[in-house]
């Protein structure tokens, strides 16, 4: 836990104030970031730099353990979110009260697992930050433990004193220690923490277990056993309340106190004074609270000390009644002069039953949102918060989990848990996903995969664009067109694709070969996407076909990509010398009709590209050639294709 309303300790900041200006700051999801301002001081200069400083970063977000508790508390996040809001509450209370449980294990999993590390590491700063994270679970814990009690199971009288029972022997567990040690010496009854172990067994009554170990005490004192019997008979006796059982709370009330009567009767007769541990005990029994105070070592807490005062005075307590005994119990057991630590306010408010009071002081003291998302989307499930909502439109429980998911998008993995927390805020959820999905890396392709997965999937085509746009011009960039193409095609940039196409092409007109084949022969009706795109999908079909030996149909589609003006006016040369090989075939490939079109489409080519008779060099003198070549192949072509045909139209 963290002080709360205490004096901070300075913390010097290398470099700032070098021009003498007041520093700034503003929390991030998970540091905060000191500047300077504008503000000039008044004090005397002092040596530093302009720079800006994390000062503080969330710990807790980098512990591989704690990212355990991150992940394991996710899917039962989403569990919660799946139970159908048309099932009456009183059904649901069983799911609430075992989701409770199921957060509750995974706090004390991870808690076991950072004492172990504690123990077994040798870096002494190490252990230190291991021993305070625990601490703070064990506060976490108990705090939701007591909520659960209270709020989520709602514990009528008579069974609220056995769930605080419970909750006091759960998280004050050394007892347990300390009776095996005793209990496995070589003589249990004269070990020096016996009557100890004897007394805290009282105390959180557990009656049955105390009677076991008194009995090895008044087998060795024969001349005192009717005073060990009386005193098994009294914890023998002690009526405790059967939720389950026959038996009405008040006829329990009347029992009790006849049995509570009968204890002072013995403490009144001083049938004990002649052993007073025995006595101790029978005062404890009789609700003493002199008593009880003196046994503060072995309470240790003011909550304790609260329940088995209530056991001894005030079994059949009513929640209502709770807030009374509880500030009493605190004053009584810490001392009117004695400031609270931030955890006894916080279970004070909870036994208050101030809910937001809990909440809001866990906000404060904790160093994370986890605990207070996490209590707080349990909580309104239950429909105990649905009366308080933020001024500033969204409610309590939406603001909290906001927070939490807007923390774990600065950790390199967890980000894609905040996903789903982020989908499960209805008012303010989609526009902090929007903008925090922005900020994520785009590292690896995977994860860029990932990331596009997550928007798709929410239809947020804004960030899809975006992200695909980065990825292309990254792969670009790197000279890898076929990602580069796919990821420009997934944007749907037109633009993009077409200079990626050109690219294409200048690689095919350089090398004579297009890459990544596999992309451009399942284009589909994505080279639809843009006119260049889809001269170099066709482009590659033609080639393919060509490779097939499909002679008819590639020629059908060469000379359809220049007379429908798909194909660019700066590759057509290369286009009518790919017709060169199928106008050399010994079979006739382009019929008389086809072969006039090529003859025109050379004759335009030439026409627009006729150079000056001074400026011709050796490059012209290669597209000259070129062009005689193409001309006496469409020649010689176009007179078989006469010859087959038959006729000629004139």
């Amino acid at each position: 836990m963290e002080e709360v309303d205490v004096e901070p300790s300075t913390t010097l900041i290398p470099g700032a104030g070098f021009h003498q200006k007041h520093l700034g700051f503003e929390w991030g999801p998970g540091d905060l970031l000191v500047f300077e301002t504008n503000y000039k001081l008044q004090a005397p200069r002092s040596a530093g730099s302009p720079l800006v400083h994390i000062v503080r970063k969330d710990e807790d977000i980098c512990s591989p353990i704690l990212r355990k508790l991150f992940n394991e508390s996710h899917l039962i996040f989403v569990g919660l979110q799946k139970i159908k809001e048309d099932v009456p509450s009183k059904n649901k209370k069983s799911q609430f009260v075992s989701i409770s449980k199921n957060y509750r294990s995974v706090i004390r999993a991870c808690m076991e697992e950072l004492q172990q590390n504690a123990v077994s590491t040798q870096d002494g700063s190490l252990a230190s930050q291991y021993g305070d994270q625990v601490s703070i679970l064990l506060a976490i814990e108990l705090i939701w433990n007591l909520c659960e009690v209270l709020f989520i199971d709602a514990a009528p009288a008579g069974s609220l004193l056995l769930h605080l029972l419970d909750w006091v022997r759960l998280h004050k567990s050394d007892v347990d220690t300390r009776a095996r040690e005793v209990l496995q010496s070589d003589s249990p009854a004269q070990h020096q923490s016996y009557w100890d172990v004897v007394i805290s067994l009282v105390l959180q009554g557990r009656t049955d277990e105390a009677r076991q170990v008194l009995s090895r005490q008044a087998s060795l004192r024969t001349e005192s056993s009717s005073v060990f019997k009386r005193m098994d008979g009294l914890l023998q006796t002690m009526p405790i309340f059967n939720p389950s059982g026959t038996q009405t709370l008040t006829e329990f009330d009347v029992k009790w106190r006849h049995w509570h009567e009968e204890c002072d009767r013995c403490l009144q007769d001083n049938t004990f004074a002649s052993n007073r541990h025995l006595e101790t005990i029978c005062k404890i029994l009789v609700g003493d609270e002199d008593t009880l105070l003196e046994q503060k070592e072995l309470l240790s807490t003011w909550y304790h000390f609260l329940v088995t005062r209530l056991l001894f005075t005030h079994p059949t307590i009513k929640p209502p009644d709770l807030h009374y005994y509880a500030q009493s119990s605190m004053t009584m057991f810490l001392g009117p002069r004695a400031s609270p630590e931030p955890l006894d306010i916080i279970l004070l408010s909870a036994f208050e039953f101030d809910l937001h009071q809990v909440i809001k002081d866990c906000s404060i003291a904790l160093n994370n949102w986890w605990f207070v998302a996490h209590l707080t989307d349990l909580l309104d499930h239950c429909k105990l918060l649905q009366s308080h909502n933020l001024h500033f439109g969204s409610n309590l429980r939406e603001f909290l989990v906001l927070e939490y998911a807007s923390g774990l998008f600065t950790h390199h993995s967890l980000w894609q848990l905040a996903v789903d927390y982020f989908d499960h805020c209805p008012e303010f959820g989609r526009v902090y996903l929007e903008l925090q999905i922005e900020r994520v890396p785009l590292d690896t392709e995977r994860k860029a995969v990932k990331v596009l997965r997550i928007c798709e999937d929410r239809q947020m085509s804004e960030q899809v664009r975006s992200i695909c746009k980065i990825m292309a011009k990254r792969a670009l960039r790197n000279n890898r067109l076929g990602s580069a193409l796919s990821w420009s095609i997934r944007a749907k940039d037109a633009a993009f694709a077409t200079l990626i196409s050109e690219r294409f092409l200048q690689d095919y007109t350089n090398k004579g070969s297009f890459t990544d084949l596999d992309l451009l022969d399942n284009l589909g009706p994505a080279m639809l996407l843009s006119d260049r795109l889809t001269f170099l999908g066709k482009y590659r079909e033609f080639h393919r076909l060509y490779g097939e030996n499909r002679f008819s149909e590639a020629a059908k589609l060469l000379l359809s990509l220049m007379t429908a003006k798909i194909a660019p006016r700066s590759l057509w040369m290369t286009l009518l010398t790919d017709a060169l090989p199928l106008l050399e075939q010994k079979e006739v490939i382009f019929s008389v009709d086809q072969t006039y079109e090529l003859m025109s489409c050379l004759e335009e080519l030439n026409s627009e590209t006729k150079p000056d008779s001074n400026q011709i060099d050796q490059d012209e003198d290669i597209e000259s050639t070129k062009t005689e070549l193409l001309r006496l192949a469409l020649a010689r072509n176009l007179a078989m294709a006469i010859v087959k045909e038959g006729t000629i139209e004139t």
